[in-house]
């Protein structure tokens, strides 16, 4: 877009210098201000990001979940073998990221299916808490638990995700738990840029520390109810404030998102000292910038103007001699292959037909040798003419594939259409009426060859080629100036054939 108006970054410079300008002095003395409401935004998008990308996962591992009480609820499977009823019941489950392992128990808390084990391991888990709170309260819904080390799977902190299973009269029958292994939410904390001073904490809604950075294992766990900065984060959905940390008493700001729908909590802090430090340094210099850049901007959009006339021109000049063969006036090869990578992706999306015709000049050799190059060149731009004029359409591309062949591609265009195509412009070269003394009718002729995607099922748009050129060669194998459709017993004898030119 800059190389068609490249007038655009010269008034672009000019205003943003003006703007500068305009702006120094007020910037001065609000850049404190906008160093914290950058910080506020970048934590509030922070937190929000952990809250959605935690509830998206929260809701797949309770998906899983659902989808083992569906199984349980289907009277059809409790027929099928023990190791097909483990695939359909926890089929779902292997999509779950972090999810460790789901398993089923009965009222008294012993496992009755394991979704790592046929038969399940023994284990009872009657005592955790995720077991009691469904066993004593029907309409809990997903339970999130504390954080435990399980007692079957990989032995890394986890928390379970329980739902209640019920008797058809409604009494407690077991529960459906899922382990999540509290390493998703170290994985998800780390790599974020939080300065020197920056923490981020995520806690269960009565206080309980699932996780937080920088890690501190023997805090897993822990109660931070009574920490100021939770009792804020118990007030709201959301919000953002200024306190001390707990456990180092360094002043930042935090900002906070309850997980929508689950007893979560996501806590963002930045340190003061890491808001104000860009603030500090951009004072003391911005000042003296200003005017320099001002003169910068406008002399650099003179420059770069200039540069994007120059540079427009060139590849205006480059496309065109790049994208076309000098002789015929058609696509060259090269530009051919990319138009055909991409309708090719294209039909592939849509499902349309991609039709694609290889043509090539019968007995040309002996037509130069017989008239000579300069009558040979000749004889191919009226070819490529008749060729050209059945690219109507803006999808449509005739090309020069090299020597005396020539490729024409049409999107949404079956294999019906297509030999119709071929056979008018077969027909408009014969009705050049070129004499041609080394073929038996006396005139320049074509043969061409046929394949679309709707009669043939090709794993690329180089196949696609390769079939149109077998097509080819079976119409020259068959006595030339004729079309011929590709069929699949093509691909293996057409070529075999021998015949050239």
């Amino acid at each position: 877009m800059l190389t068609r108006r490249p007038y655009l970054v010269l008034v672009v410079a000019i205003v943003l210098s003006a703007f500068v300008t305009l702006i120094a002095a007020w910037v001065m003395s609000e850049m404190r201000h906008d160093a914290l409401a950058s910080a506020r935004a970048a934590s509030y998008n922070m937190a929000l990001l952990f809250e959605r990308d935690t509830a998206r996962n929260l809701e797949v591992y309770d998906l899983s979940l659902q989808a083992v009480i569906d199984a349980l609820e289907d009277p059809r499977l409790a027929a099928l073998p023990a190791d097909i009823h483990q695939n359909v019941m926890f089929d779902r489950s292997a999509t779950a990221r972090d999810l460790g392992v789901i398993l089923v128990t009965d009222a008294a808390g012993n496992v009755v299916y394991d979704s790592r084990s046929i038969p399940p391991r023994k284990v009872n888990l009657a005592d955790r808490d995720y077991f009691l709170a469904q066993r004593d309260a029907a309409h809990v819904g997903l339970y999130i638990s504390r954080p435990f080390m399980p007692r079957v799977g990989p032995q890394e902190a986890s928390i379970g995700l329980s739902r209640r299973l019920s008797s058809p009269d409604g009494s407690f029958a077991g529960i459906v738990v899922g382990t999540m292994r509290l390493d998703y939410f170290r994985q998800l904390f780390s790599g974020v840029d939080l300065g020197t001073e920056g923490a981020l904490s995520l806690t269960l809604a009565d206080g309980t520390l699932l996780m937080q950075r920088p890690y501190v294992e023997s805090l897993i766990g822990s109660d931070q109810s009574a920490t100021v900065p939770f009792q804020r984060f118990g007030r709201d959905a959301s919000g953002g404030f200024f306190a001390n940390g707990p456990v180092d008493g360094v002043r930042r700001w935090f900002a906070f998102r309850r997980v929508q729908g689950y007893p979560l909590v996501f806590g963002v802090a930045l340190g003061a000292h890491d808001i104000y430090r860009e603030w500090r340094i951009r004072a003391w210099i911005i000042g003296g910038l200003t005017g320099v850049l001002d003169v910068a901007l406008i002399a650099l959009g003179v420059l770069f103007t200039r540069q994007l006339r120059r540079r427009g021109e060139l590849e205006q000049e480059l496309r065109e001699q790049a994208g076309t063969d000098p002789l015929t006036s058609l696509a060259n090869r090269r530009a051919f292959e990319a138009r055909a990578n991409s309708e090719w992706q294209r039909a592939r999306r849509t499902g349309n037909p991609l039709a694609l015709m290889m043509l090539d000049v019968d007995r040309f050799k002996l037509y130069n040798d017989r008239y000579g190059h300069p009558a040979g060149d000749g004889a191919l731009a009226s070819v490529a003419h008749a060729v050209g004029a059945h690219a109507r359409r803006v999808g449509d591309c005739a090309a020069r594939y090299g020597g005396e062949e020539f490729v024409l591609m049409l999107p949404d265009t079956d294999e019906a259409q297509a030999r119709v195509v071929a056979e008018q412009m077969r027909a408009a070269v014969e009705a050049l009426a070129m004499p041609h003394e080394g073929s038996p009718i006396g005139v320049l002729t074509v043969s061409v060859g046929v394949a679309s995607t709707s009669d043939g099922s090709f794993g690329s748009w180089r196949a696609l080629t390769q079939a149109a050129d077998d097509a080819l060669y079976a119409a020259k194998g068959a006595g030339r100036n004729r079309v011929m459709a590709w069929q699949p017993d093509l691909t293996n004898n057409a070529h075999g054939a021998g015949v050239a030119g």
